[in-house]
């Protein structure tokens, strides 16, 4: 039966294993099961592709009523799938043993059916996403990136202008201080002065003017 299709036993959270694509990094998914009984359950996680996943545990013992987290792994991929379409699926099986029992006391027959026990089986689908997108593919994301750096050269150019803004005001406010002071050492000074706010002010308008969406 699949997750939330009237699991006596244990619950599982989320019902799908949803994993976030980027190439040559591992991602992971958590499961929280749950044990909805006053028994010991243990319970065995397989998939249909174990060398493409890491799950640890993959086989334990929950006590009555509580709960345990089971991280599951995706190894790293070298190249989207096709489509972000995944035939991957999981199944956690569990079964009642007696009190106390270990993991490491578990017989070797635990989760077979053929053994009389009654085993419950919860089935999990894959779904692959690319980070932050839960519908993304690799065109969106690259518009996506172009979008933020286009943003990023508008913030530049809107704080050029301003300190160009800025810088011209200081211009003025040094001309009219120079018309009220007659001293030849101020007049030099002010000169140099005036000569670098100039250069500065022009580098700063020709960045306005070369950044993209200035009119």
């Amino acid at each position: 039966m699949s997750a939330g299709g009237g699991n006596r036993l244990i619950s599982v959270q989320p019902d799908e294993l949803k994993f976030q694509i980027e190439l040559e990094k591992q991602s992971f998914c958590d499961l929280k099961v749950a044990n909805n009984t006053e028994h010991h359950v243990a319970f065995k996680v397989k998939t249909t592709s174990p060398k493409k996943y890491f799950v640890r545990p993959n086989t334990g013992v929950i006590q009555p009523w509580d709960s345990c987290i089971i991280r599951v792994t995706l190894q790293a991929q070298r190249e989207y799938p096709a489509d972000m379409h995944c035939k991957d699926k999981f199944l956690l099986q569990s079964t009642i043993v007696p009190p106390n029992t270990d993991v490491d006391e578990l017989p070797s027959d635990a989760f077979n059916k053929e053994s009389g026990r009654t085993i419950e089986e919860c089935k999990l689908k894959v779904i692959y996403m690319f980070p932050n997108s839960a519908m993304g593919n690799p065109e969106d994301e690259k518009n996506s990136q172009n979008s933020t750096a286009v943003q990023r050269l508008k913030d530049e150019r809107d704080m050029a202008i301003r300190q160009t803004h800025q810088l011209q005001q200081e211009l003025g406010m040094l001309k009219r201080r120079k018309y009220r002071k007659g001293d030849p050492g101020f007049s030099f000074t002010f000169a140099i002065f005036v000569g670098i706010i100039g250069i500065m002010a022009g580098f700063l308008l020709n960045l306005t003017l070369s950044s993209p969406g200035t009119e």
